[in-house]
């Protein structure tokens, strides 16, 4: 949660009685450097040989350099890409691809 510019502005502004509430407060999903750290992840585990097969839920191409230095240590990469079209230089560099199906929760 991040606090709305109006609210940071009526705070600032040195309103002595100003509350915070509900509606002072907006999401603020922003994902940075995800990709990043999770190719870092299967660097790690794969120089460490703490894995024989990685999943890699995606279709994003972001994740290339990760599937190619896993195979190239040996490691079983195959890929969910959730029934998306991946990247075809994705598709490229992992052994399988396999599309997981959902669970009906109706």
């Amino acid at each position: 949660m991040a606090p709305k510019q109006s609210a940071v502005k009526r705070w600032l502004s040195g309103t002595a009685n100003f509350v915070p509430d509900d509606e002072d407060f907006e999401l603020d999903v922003v994902q940075k450097g995800v990709d990043m750290r999770l190719g870092l992840d299967v660097a790690s585990m794969a120089y460490k040989r703490q894995v024989d097969q990685i999943v890699m839920v995606t279709a994003d191409a972001d994740f290339v350099p990760a599937a190619k230095l896993a195979r190239r240590e040996g490691i079983d990469v195959v890929l969910d890409p959730m029934n998306a079209k991946a990247a075809a230089d994705l598709l490229e560099h992992v052994d399988g691809v396999r599309n997981c199906k959902l669970p009906n929760v109706s």
